[in-house]
């Protein structure tokens, strides 16, 4: 592909995703070549290129793909083009999306989840306020385009889903918060995980009470 020049808008999204996934990875989030980034820009997107390692990105290889979903510049575009791109369809607000195969989290998935409509039951004030209700897919192979349709359909309610076996997919208003719901995600699993007996649920009344004060989403 041609070099293309990039905006100033477009080169801080580029770094940004850069700088998110050197921080991920090396916090072992996820691992190899495993994940994905994605931003919404306005003319299309970026989105990390396939078999790409997020700990090694390079800005100038981060994939760029206009609204028709062709290819503008740099790296071949990750195999989950489509499910990022359904997300960004239904959900407006949405800016940047983060992918991995954070450890915690696939035990949960391998282990049992506390529920299909919810993998994770709200026992921290801040996984309600920052996560919310987040749905398990079952499992299908990397790239199945029924899993982009579920998750898309799925996206204008919810932060984020959880694969079986793969890891969580997480949206919001730029890839850092995207991340940071990631870890809150992944913190919340790693306590549920550790502690035998499980702790309880909030009671509605602190649920209600997170709801009224903060406005969290459960």
């Amino acid at each position: 592909m041609t070099a293309a020049i990039h905006t100033s808008s477009e080169a801080k999204v580029r770094e940004e995703i850069c700088v998110t996934g050197a921080s991920l990875y090396e916090r072992g989030y996820t691992v190899g070549s495993a994940g994905n980034i994605s931003a919404r820009l306005d003319d299309g997107w970026l989105i990390t290129p396939t078999d790409a390692c997020l700990g090694r990105l390079d800005p100038a290889e981060i994939a760029k793909v206009d609204l028709d979903g062709n290819a503008v510049s740099g790296g071949k575009p990750s195999k989950t083009l489509a499910l990022h791109r359904g997300v960004y369809e239904r959900n407006r607000e949405a800016r940047g999306i983060v992918h991995t195969h954070s450890t915690h989290l696939v035990a949960l998935t391998l282990a049992g989840v506390w529920s299909d409509a919810d993998v994770l039951p709200p026992i921290t004030p801040y996984y309600v306020m920052k996560v919310g209700h987040v749905p398990l897919i079952r499992y299908r192979r990397p790239g199945d385009p029924q899993v982009a349709q579920q998750i898309a359909s799925l996206a204008d309610g919810v932060r984020g889903v959880l694969l079986e076996r793969l890891g969580p997919v997480v949206w919001e208003r730029s890839v850092s918060q995207a991340s940071y719901v990631i870890e809150e995600l992944e913190e919340t699993a790693r306590l549920w995980l550790m502690t035998n007996p499980r702790p309880a649920p909030l009671d509605d009344t602190a649920l209600e009470e997170l709801r009224t004060v903060f406005g969290a989403r459960w």
